[in-house]
């Protein structure tokens, strides 16, 4: 079954990675203490309970994709949760899914997991690298040093940490699986391309 994915526009094809921009979203984003290949599991049943109920509404909100796993360090810093008793506790990933468009930040329920924290993320000029096959580290490594490499050989800053992004649910086949290294980036020659003013 089809399922809403986090809006953007094509902006340029390059060999090895495309340049999207990325419109405002509103993220549900847990933090986790695991390794790499560990951290989707143990947030998934979390960010799950959330919008399967376990918020003060009670509703159920559908599920989105891709879900998307970075370095702690950087979500946290970056961080301005909306519901301010929901703390993350410290971890080595943090694990966000998107919210439906359908939603704002008045109208989404509230999660009562205090694990579970709500921000909003605003325009994003991204760099998106798509690859199939299995969701190892090594394989994700591979693909995060081609795009790393690709960018700065086409003159492109990161300016941000890269982005794991999945797509599909876990009885899908690994080799029909769509996954993508993700990462803000900046390019001195296009500056018209730098996002707009931040979601309000």
């Amino acid at each position: 079954m089809a399922v809403e994915e986090a809006p953007y526009e094509t902006v340029e094809t390059f060999e090895a990675f495309e340049l999207r921009r990325y419109a405002p979203v509103i993220l549900a984003e847990v933090a986790v203490a695991a390794a790499f290949e560990e951290a989707g599991g143990k947030a998934f049943p979390v960010l799950a309970g959330f919008i399967g109920g376990k918020n003060e509404q009670g509703g159920k909100i559908a599920m989105t994709a891709p879900v998307e796993q970075a370095p702690a360090s950087e979500r946290i810093a970056m961080t301005a949760p909306v519901n301010q008793t929901a703390g993350a506790e410290p971890g080595r990933y943090v694990v966000s899914f998107v919210m439906p468009r359908e939603y704002s930040l008045d109208t989404l329920p509230r999660p009562t997991d205090p694990r579970v924290r709500i921000r909003v993320q605003g325009e994003r000029l991204v760099a998106a690298r798509r690859y199939s096959g299995r969701w190892t580290e090594s394989r994700y490594r591979d693909h995060e040093q081609a795009l790393l490499s690709a960018l700065a050989e086409a003159g492109f800053s990161a300016t941000s940490a890269p982005v794991y992004a999945r797509y599909n649910a876990p009885f899908v086949p690994w080799f029909l699986r769509r996954n993508e290294v993700l990462v803000e980036v900046r390019h001195p020659d296009c500056e018209d391309l730098a996002p707009h003013a931040p979601a309000p």
